[in-house]
């Protein structure tokens, strides 16, 4: 068997980027090959730029709508590199498009286990719970609270005035981003039931 040859590691690197925005790990790009030499001397070439500790992006890649996602969604990964980040709560509310909320932070849950020994960098707000992967869903290529997960934790937090929240989730079983299964499996939790209550205005 012939060794890989240079061309052949840059091929994957670009097909393993480009399914994350332009974005990849030091982890991902040493597993295809590339060297800690190799990964400061596509630094310092300019063919990478170093985005933050051990998370890269090529620098000829067209960016994503939200780069920033992206790059947060990596930094979350844990210690087998795997991503453990999901979009929820405002951020989720804007990228569902069910309101006119613009945080200034970007709300990011993460498992009750994550730990990190740096610290939390400012631009993120971190929810700390389990998000079951039935109420996940990609939305411009990052996970994202499905849009009734998304309004039951921001009614939850008193965060968005309950009007605001109910046009979304009225707009929500509208554009059929929430269904009907959805709110009667949620509605089978007491705690959600109270929560639905609310969005619905009150009614049963």
């Amino acid at each position: 068997m012939q060794p890989r040859s240079y061309v052949d590691d840059e091929r994957a690197l670009v097909r393993l980027a480009t399914a994350q925005g332009g974005f990849f790990t030091s982890k991902q790009a040493a597993a295809i090959g590339y060297t800690a030499p190799k990964r400061n001397y596509h630094v310092n070439s300019g063919n990478w730029v170093r985005e933050r500790r051990g998370v890269f992006r090529l620098a000829l890649h067209p960016l994503p709508p939200r780069p920033d996602l992206v790059l947060w969604w990596l930094w979350s990964r844990n210690r087998q590199d795997e991503p453990q980040g999901v979009y929820s709560h405002q951020t989720a509310l804007s990228l569902h498009e069910l309101t006119d909320v613009m945080p200034s932070r970007v709300h990011l849950t993460v498992p009750s286990d994550f730990r990190r020994s740096a610290a939390i960098p400012k631009a993120l707000f971190l929810h700390m719970a389990d998000v079951p992967a039935a109420e996940v869903e990609i939305v411009d290529g990052v996970p994202v609270t499905k849009a009734l997960r998304t309004l039951l934790d921001v009614a939850a937090a008193e965060t968005v005035p309950i009007e605001d929240l109910r046009a979304a989730f009225a707009e929500g079983k509208r554009s059929g981003k929430i269904t009907r299964s959805e709110i009667a499996e949620a509605g089978s939790d007491p705690a959600r039931r109270a929560l639905l209550r609310k969005l619905k205005g009150g009614k049963r």
